[in-house]
């Protein structure tokens, strides 16, 4: 009887802790779902919806693409400390940065399909027209078919797209602190996401 006892014992153990395991893993796998959330790490995680597909993302951005034209008068200068309200990934909104590149191009919001296997992600923000493949003439139509050259996330380089949106306004690279990881050359926010820091 001893024995029998321990070993029910032994599997209620087993079996509550199965449960608190998959509680574990089903509450990491919704924190990688919230709409327009990441970490905000090299290994951050996002969602569709503007967010950043749950790919990695550098901590540094790196420069520019070539033959980018900086913006003759914006609005925010290099080196401007301000505060931003996009949510592309977790920590971002509300965040102090520093503007480390204003530009004057063609910015589209773009579905696509990670080329190392990854999720669909819809209308994420941002990638500039200069980071088109041959795109042709600026702006865009919504719904063209078009090739990314970015980089900014494991995935992206190379992957079929198509153009969700296109905004005319100024582009900013930023550097900002989120989640106690510091993101450089941070690409891209638009002027309407970012505000004069109070």
């Amino acid at each position: 009887m001893r024995s029998r006892r321990s070993f029910g014992h032994f599997a209620a153990v087993v079996v509550t802790g199965a449960i608190v395991l998959a509680g574990c893993t089903d509450s990491g796998s919704d924190e990688g779902q919230t709409s327009g959330g990441s970490a905000a790490a090299e290994t951050s995680e996002a969602s569709d919806g503007g967010g950043h597909g749950g790919m990695e993302h550098p901590m540094d951005g790196g420069p520019a693409p070539e033959g980018m034209a900086p913006a003759e008068d914006p609005e925010f200068p290099v080196g401007t400390e301000v505060t931003l309200t996009a949510d592309h990934m977790e920590g971002m909104e509300g965040a102090t940065a520093t503007i480390s590149g204003a530009f004057d191009t063609t910015t589209y919001a773009v579905s696509f399909t990670p080329t190392d296997g990854g999720d669909p992600v819809t209308d994420h923000k941002w990638v500039v027209h200069e980071e088109l493949e041959d795109p042709g003439e600026a702006p865009l139509a919504e719904g063209t078919e078009v090739v990314i050259t970015a980089d900014h996330m494991a995935g992206m380089e190379g992957a079929e797209a198509s153009i969700d949106s296109a905004t005319e306004e100024t582009v900013y690279m930023v550097d900002f602190e989120a989640d106690g990881m510091m993101m450089t050359n941070h690409k891209w926010v638009v002027e309407s996401e970012i505000e004069p820091l109070q």
